[in-house]
């Protein structure tokens, strides 16, 4: 992937939302664009393996934490950002249902006629895992949706599911589609974030990454921390 000269910032999908909202408030206070570029951690490394070189990354706090001890970014740079639980959503205008207790969860899961989750991100590996657990992955994936990228909420509104497991910031980035909540806590598993800026030396009088710290400053500091 090929990146501009501008400000550019990889970003973990899973916080698309949130982070979109912040750039909107940091191009009005700084007057500065940054090109960000959202798909899940593991394609964003393979792009930075390829050759792409970011300014800041906001990823798997894990695969941060790799970048940052190859030398890539600033490990003096690198700081918890944000985590996430997984979820269950269901199509617009429809009844969620009681996805509580693991009991529950297991019974809405059986019941439905699709459930939609992902291949590759870390909400899917872990819930395909659970699903072996519980001793139901066989039923289950006999008619899951299995989304390679993306927001798998979207199955729902096009009507391949009616249920979807993610993690919950990503299911509620998809308007209309209702969240019956985050799994019970026995089940439960938060995905940590981190973000870290390129490991270039700052120099703001040049076509350093000064720009980069200000963004980096920005989001993890005052109102939008």
């Amino acid at each position: 992937m090929q990146l501009s000269h501008g400000l550019s910032l990889f970003c973990a999908i899973a916080l698309r939302k949130a982070v979109e909202e912040r750039l909107l408030e940091f191009r009005q206070v700084s007057g500065q664009t940054v090109e960000a570029h959202y798909a899940p951690t593991n394609v964003l490394l393979q792009e930075i393996d390829d050759g792409a070189r970011p300014d800041v990354v906001i990823g798997v706090t894990a695969a941060v934490e790799r970048l940052g001890a190859t030398g890539f970014l600033d490990p003096t740079s690198l700081a918890p950002f944000a985590k996430s639980g997984i979820g269950v959503a269901v199509p617009p205008g429809t009844d969620p249902p009681d996805v509580s207790t693991v009991r529950s969860l297991i019974a809405a899961l059986m019941a439905a006629r699709s459930v939609a989750y992902s291949r590759n991100g870390p909400s899917g590996v872990y819930f395909a895992r659970l699903l072996r657990e519980l001793g139901i992955s066989e039923h289950v994936n006999q008619t899951a949706a299995i989304v390679d990228h993306g927001f798998t909420a979207l199955a729902l509104l096009d009507g391949r599911s009616d249920l979807a497991v993610q993690q919950l910031s990503e299911l509620q980035a998809v308007p209309g589609v209702r969240i019956a909540g985050p799994l019970p806590d026995p089940v439960q598993h938060h995905t940590h974030f981190s973000i870290a800026m390129d490991s270039r030396p700052v120099n703001p009088e040049s076509a350093g990454n000064g720009p980069a710290v200000e963004l980096f400053t920005f989001l993890t500091t005052g109102a939008a921390a």
